[in-house]
């Protein structure tokens, strides 16, 4: 189960190790806490289109049926409503009724009701930062957090309300933006004459001073790269095709970085790290 704030985050984070699993038969369920309804147009082709403005919640909705389609995953709704990512100095309150001013343990228990549903062995999601300090993107750690525990308890939360209980065995956070991996595909970019896309990403990284984090688990999962690709590129109010996500090429991302990285949080099985698959020590005792 991989657990995502807003519609084109599966597809950007972690698309092509849930590529790889589906085509070993594994099942695999996103989850989207939000509709992304607040989420601005990206794609200048996209910019000022009334009808995509206007009905941007259905234009996002179809969107990610079309990226589940490609990806081959199921996916539900947990049916928040975006918070939207605040801009200015200081910072506007959130608007009410959003995702991340919701009751953490309550918001909690619709996920809970979806992993007792789905029964994943492994749960994947954002670190306490989000990734990045989006608030929806910070309350789907936390709710992720307390699910992973709260599936398992039936006291918490009533069988007769959320389903038979469930303990998953293991949780990550998705780690694919990391320095190691931007460093080695900006200088093979600069080694090979072209332009990289990730120099104002590393300064920026300086900048805002990231603190580094452990990478426990290394999937291998290259051949899905371009499985990744159009499943983000069917985000369109999202991504611009001809934009900086897809001007790194294939064979040099499959040459110099064909895995996607995740930092293992919680396991309830023994495991040896550094891995090279969410279901170490799962599929050994299986």
């Amino acid at each position: 189960m991989a657990v995502h704030a807003h519609p084109d985050d599966e597809s950007s984070k972690g698309a092509a190790t849930m590529a790889k699993y589906v085509s070993e038969g594994v099942d695999v369920l996103v989850v989207t806490c939000t509709g992304g309804e607040r989420g601005d147009i990206l794609n200048p082709k996209l910019q000022g289109d009334a009808y995509i403005q206007e009905h941007i919640h259905e234009v996002r909705k179809k969107e990610m049926d079309e990226a589940r389609e490609i990806l081959g995953v199921k996916q539900e709704w947990l049916g928040f409503v975006d918070s939207g990512l605040p801009e200015g100095d200081p910072l506007p309150p959130l608007p009410e009724g959003c995702f991340a001013l919701e009751d953490v343990d309550k918001a909690a228990g619709e996920l809970v009701r979806q992993i007792r549903s789905f029964r994943p062995q492994v749960i994947t999601t954002y670190d306490e930062n989000g990734g990045y300090p989006h608030p929806d993107h910070i309350m789907t750690h936390k709710i992720s957090m307390v699910a992973f525990e709260g599936a398992a308890d039936a006291e918490k939360y009533p069988e007769s309300e959320f389903g038979p209980a469930f303990q998953p065995q293991k949780l990550y956070y998705n780690q694919g933006f990391n320095r190691p991996r931007t460093e080695a595909l900006h200088q093979a970019m600069l080694d090979r004459g072209l332009e990289s896309p990730y120099g104002d990403w590393l300064k920026r990284w300086d900048e805002f001073e990231r603190v580094e984090r452990t990478l426990t688990t290394h999937v291998p999962c290259g051949e899905f790269y371009e499985i990744r690709d159009r499943a983000l590129i069917a985000h369109a109010t999202q991504i611009d095709p001809e934009g900086g996500w897809f001007r790194v090429p294939l064979e040099l991302q499959r040459e110099v970085w064909p895995t996607e990285e995740y930092e293992l949080a919680k396991s309830l099985v023994d495991t040896s790290l550094p891995e090279d698959d969410l279901f170490a020590g799962i599929r050994d005792n299986a």
